[in-house]
């Protein structure tokens, strides 16, 4: 018998937040199939669905069937979402990578926009993963009042409220500040690599460039020409005078 969903309590958060500000560029791009109004919208919409889940998406990640089924609307959004939450990509590149608790955070930033409230809500969706599986908790999750009131059928998942008018600056996005591997599995492939922290320590800022004449320029062509070298004659020691070749002070 499956157990039900562990309450938890909800905590305060940005995207808790009535948004009184005007836009501007910091505000979240909504993509819904409600204004579509060419064939290239669907395909900005379902890329924007792929930057969501996968953050990004090779030609090798891309689910053809889904995007076809989308396109002709044979599904919505919200299935769209389903598929790439339930396919082999996201399956080896999130589930495999991470603990239930981390995969439990990923999964809520990605679908329902926010952080997870507390550690308690991260343990009540890993018990759903052990007792229903991965494809009984994507369902359970597209299918919570939060994810329908915010989202609906139509819209693809985005980080909502990431910025405040009363600060600075807003929120990491979550592909930034929840990297796809955890602290484990990045040490196991060598990050961070070495080459780049080589390449930080070999950069040199615009204005202290050498300009144009300067000798620095012209160093490496220096040191690579070989020039002649004369090679002095070899002498037999037994050729040597070395009572004259002795200096001595003369009178």
């Amino acid at each position: 018998m499956a157990l039900p969903l562990l309450s938890y309590s909800p905590s305060s958060q940005n995207q808790r937040v009535e948004a009184y500000d005007i836009g501007t560029d910091e505000q979240p791009r909504i993509y819904s199939t409600d204004n579509i109004l060419s064939p290239g919208d669907m395909g900005v919409l379902i890329d924007a669905a792929y930057r969501q889940i996968f953050f990004h998406a090779f030609a090798s990640d891309r689910e053809k069937a889904l995007e076809s089924q989308l396109r002709c609307g044979q599904i919505t959004v919200r299935d769209f979402i389903r598929g790439l939450l339930l396919s082999q990509t996201f399956y080896s590149s999130f589930y495999e990578k991470n603990s239930n608790y981390r995969f439990v955070e990923q999964c809520i930033q990605r679908v329902l926009g926010r952080d997870p409230y507390s550690e308690r809500e991260k343990i009540a969706w890993s018990i759903v993963i052990a007792t229903k599986g991965i494809r009984g908790f994507v369902d359970q999750l597209l299918s919570t009042e939060e994810y329908l009131t915010n989202f609906g059928y139509n819209t693809v998942p985005y980080q909502l409220r990431r910025s405040l008018p009363s600060r600075e600056a807003g929120e990491t996005p979550f592909n930034i500040k929840s990297p796809r591997y955890n602290d484990y599995h990045r040490a196991q492939l060598g990050f961070p690599q070495i080459v780049w922290q080589n390449e930080v320590r070999r950069y040199i800022p615009q204005d202290q460039k050498a300009k144009a004449g300067n000798p620095s320029l012209y160093a490496e062509m220096a040191r690579s020409l070989t020039l002649p070298t004369a090679t002095p004659p070899r002498v037999a020691a037994s050729n040597i005078d070395y009572l004259n070749a002795v200096p001595y002070r003369k009178k």
